[in-house]
């Protein structure tokens, strides 16, 4: 089958022709039916150093996922083949108190780099997937297909997960900011819609995301710059924003949640742009929380769905077939994608 595949650090990915997966006991092959295009896969391929990462290459890309059940190994039971599934995507040894909680994100057993579906294990980026256990398949609702749930298992998990650390403060008359309307922002709108009652303002320096934005269902749209700031701080009576939520991560746009968080309020890093924010007892407003989120949990990923079979949450997409697969993260890297790109074999 054919599959794209991660063969070097600091190289293109490139299609190649692999044998089909087998599964072994307990696990269960899938047949894709979308693998969405993460923009952390752009640090993987194209920043991270020789050594980084405990893996060995090449390994198949691809670690947002879902299509059908195409073949069961021995034990496994509950899953019918031909049934539209979701594969989740963080992989944790299942035994530890958070995976017992399904908290498989935060694992304690599960280091920097343990290899998970398209992250040092092959993914999504092929025709065939093998899962390595039942729990990490999560049934579609019948109105919500595997090209559309793909991009969903991070781009709209990820948010759900950061917006759950910070709802006890998104409450009736709050004010949720979120920094950067791509692939994670224009879908963390969606699920501040969906599942609060605050005011949303999003920020972003691109006046088409700004229009995305906007369109997710954000109150106001605000131009990232030297005036963002006082636009939030007017537009929260001074108060400042109770949670923001930077979908990019870089010292900028940290410096921007520092400015304008309220007291108490809540700083939600999601992106990997790699920033820093500097942490000092009168550097920030009393009482904040600065908050790094990975992934999200199992339990989240089944209201995900719930959310998008109802048609509350549901990425903007771009299409590519698999033998334009390499295209897709090209667009990427070249910021000509507004939201997810989803590979579709």
């Amino acid at each position: 089958m054919r599959a794209l595949r991660m063969v070097d650090w600091n190289h293109d990915p490139e299609l190649h022709d692999v044998p089909a997966p087998v599964p072994g006991p307990g696990e269960v092959v899938i047949s894709i039916g979308g693998a969405g295009v993460c923009h952390s896969d752009l640090h993987l391929l194209y920043e991270f150093p020789p050594g980084l990462m405990p893996w060995t290459l090449p390994v198949t890309l691809g670690h947002e996922n879902a299509g059908w059940v195409h073949q069961l190994g021995s034990g496994v039971t509950g899953l019918e083949i031909g049934q539209p599934v979701a594969v989740y995507g963080p992989w944790g040894c299942g035994h530890c108190h958070a995976c017992s909680e399904g908290h498989e994100n935060y694992c304690r057993n599960a280091s920097l780099g343990t290899p998970v579906g398209g992250l040092g294990a092959d993914g999504g980026m092929a025709e065939l997937m093998v899962v390595p256990g039942r729990r990490h398949l999560v049934p579609l609702p019948d109105a919500l297909g595997p090209a559309q749930a793909a991009p969903l298992t991070d781009g709209a998990l990820t948010p759900y997960h950061a917006v759950n650390r910070a709802r006890h403060l998104l409450v009736p008359g709050s004010t949720a900011v979120v920094i950067g309307i791509g692939g994670l922002g224009h879908l963390g709108i969606q699920v501040l819609r969906a599942t609060t009652d605050c005011q949303v303002i999003a920020v972003d320096t691109r006046q088409e995301a700004l229009e995305l934005a906007t369109a997710c269902g954000a109150d106001h749209a605000v131009p990232a710059g030297d005036g963002a700031p006082l636009a939030i701080r007017e537009l929260t009576q001074g108060r400042g924003a109770d949670a923001i939520f930077d979908m990019v991560g870089s010292d900028a746009t940290l410096a921007l949640a520092a400015q304008t968080v309220s007291v108490e309020g809540h700083i939600g890093i999601v992106g990997l742009a790699g920033g820093s924010i500097p942490v000092s007892l009168l550097g920030l407003p009393f009482g904040i929380n600065v908050c790094p989120t990975y992934w999200g949990t199992l339990p989240e990923l089944h209201e995900v769905m719930h959310l998008a079979g109802r048609g509350d949450v549901l990425a903007h997409t771009t299409t590519y077939p698999l033998e334009r697969a390499e295209d897709a993260y090209a667009a990427i890297r070249a910021g000509q994608v507004l939201g997810r790109c989803v590979v579709v074999p």
